[in-house]
């Protein structure tokens, strides 16, 4: 066993990430270096074949249509609001409705997969996704436009799910990092080409031409999907938990929906009624999901400290990040006056910032360790987005581009840790409900972040008397959502000293013994 230099002490090599934590880091839209990633189990074929290049960029070009369509999205919401007559902060049920069917339906892939067929399952997933895509571009009211996101949420949730599958039962361990790089591609380009291709489309077209172009690039996936994937099953596929998937997402919808309606005037009642329906159905699955085998979210998981830790830790961080892209787009259309077009050239430094990160990450991790990165650079993160808040028309734009590039940048670094460091206590065995379970808490707080930044600015603009909002109104939004994140740090504290040390490569100093 070789020692570190000078120490005395085994030298401990860094262990490369799983599959798992990168699901977890394109749904953050963080790009991870493809040298971390691991070579995964051996379920797939001892020799890939040809076309394995060929199945990860058909993969990969499903993802970047998704990738782009909700990064576009979020520049066209208040163009969106002026045509269906509604104001710009209610156009956020249009966000979180589509974070709610990924969240409900995350954990159902992989079953689907294992029981029709991996080929299947994808292309049925790219054809509901172009479905909903071309029931948004013809919507005329916001109801219509919600029920539409949220059936485009359905293909979403099976297309990165599925798609990893496929990779794993179609190429060989060998050449698994080489594919991967592949399918890292959408997530490297999509959140820096959207807001841009947003505000193009939204101030010189219309803005139903954003949910059109998804339809050629789906038809060509749909064939070439038919073409180049295998369609693989399981011989016995596991059962699938229908009372479990019900109450789960009869849960999670209620919750969020009735969340999103306090933000509404006159709603309270509705709300109230549907909070209420989440709680007792949240209630219902935990009874039904304790201890039992295949539940479909396993929630014995939450057992192991450091998975548990960076579920609550991380969710808390989430609701800023889903706050963000609702948030600074209004801000600066609504509250600035400026233009789609130049909104999302300035929003897009967000993206570039989390590229620029993924240089960094690893060497950060050894050189601090995760708790300490976790404490530190959280701090940093959440202080960087509060600064949001003090954005002003006058300031110059190099000023906000740069402040949101280092505040993309801090962020993406505190969840690639937490995505990384979550499944350092999952054996192989518990991987695959490990990733179900932490993607569904993902989007439900992505959407939850959502949801509480529309009430602050709800509840801003009742407090100031402002029937539209205003700056304050924006920058006490910005303040709350971020004070709220700020308290992931009394979790970050309680992580172990030595939490990921294999995984980070980071030694902690011998304690100094005190001389007699």
């Amino acid at each position: 066993m070789s020692l570190l230099p000078f120490s005395g002490q085994p030298a401990q090599r860094p262990r490369r990430r799983g599959v798992a934590s990168v699901n977890a880091e394109v749904r953050d839209g963080i790009v991870p270096a493809a040298g971390s990633l691991a070579k995964t189990q051996d379920i797939g074929p001892a020799v890939s074949g040809q076309n394995y290049r060929l199945v990860a960029l058909i993969i990969a070009s499903a993802l970047f249509m998704e990738f782009v369509d909700a990064t576009v999205l979020a520049t066209a919401l208040p163009t969106m609001a002026r045509d269906f007559g509604v104001r710009a902060p209610e156009m956020s049920i249009a966000l979180t409705s589509y974070l709610l069917a990924l969240a409900i339906f995350i954990p159902a892939s992989g079953v689907l997969a294992d029981r029709y067929g991996s080929r299947t399952v994808f292309r049925t997933a790219i054809l509901l996704f172009m479905a909903g895509s071309l029931a948004c571009g013809q919507s005329r009211t916001l109801e219509m436009i919600v029920v539409s996101r949220f059936v485009q949420g359905i293909g979403g949730a099976m297309m990165i799910p599925v798609g990893r599958l496929v990779l794993l039962r179609s190429v060989a361990k060998q050449d698994m990092v080489n594919a991967m790089s592949w399918l890292l591609v959408p997530a490297l380009i999509g959140p820096i080409v959207g807001p841009p291709l947003g505000g193009f489309i939204v101030t010189y077209l219309d803005w139903r031409w954003i949910f059109y172009i998804n339809l050629p690039v789906g038809v060509l996936g749909v064939w070439l999907v038919g073409r180049f994937i295998a369609n693989i099953k399981e011989d016995e596929p596991a059962p699938f938990d229908v009372r479990g998937f019900v109450l789960s997402g009869l849960s999670l919808g209620c919750l969020l929906f009735g969340f999103e309606m306090v933000s509404r005037p006159g709603e309270g009642g509705s709300a109230a009624v549907l909070v209420a329906i989440g709680v007792v159905a949240g209630v219902l699955y935990i009874r039904h999901a304790r201890g039992r085998e295949g539940a479909i979210l396993d929630l014995s998981l939450m057992r192991d400290p450091t998975f548990r830790l960076s579920v609550i830790a991380g969710s808390i961080t989430r609701i800023t990040q889903g706050a963000q892209p609702f948030l600074l787009p209004l801000m600066m259309q609504v509250g600035f006056g400026f233009s789609a077009a130049r909104s999302g050239t300035i929003t897009v430094a967000t993206a570039i910032g989390s590229l620029a990160m993924k240089s960094l990450a690893q060497r950060v991790l050894r050189w601090l360790g995760f708790r300490r990165a976790l404490i530190w650079n959280g701090v940093l993160a959440t202080a960087g987005y509060a600064v949001c808040g003090l954005f002003r028309p006058s300031w110059p734009v190099w000023a906000m581009f740069g402040m949101l590039g280092i505040s993309g940048f801090f962020m993406s670094f505190q969840f690639t840790a937490y995505n990384t460091i979550a499944y350092d206590g999952v054996d192989k065995r518990h991987m695959s409900s490990a990733t179900a379970f932490y993607s569904t808490f993902q989007q439900l707080m992505l959407s939850l972040g959502i949801c509480v930044a529309a009430i602050a600015l709800h509840l801003a603009m009742l407090v100031n008397g402002h029937v539209a909002p205003a700056l304050d109104d924006f920058s006490a939004a910005f303040w709350v959502v971020t004070s709220i994140s700020l308290s992931a740090t009394l979790w970050n504290v309680r992580f172990a000293r030595d939490a990921g040390a294999e995984i980070s490569g980071h030694v902690e100093p011998a304690p100094e013994k005190v001389a007699a």
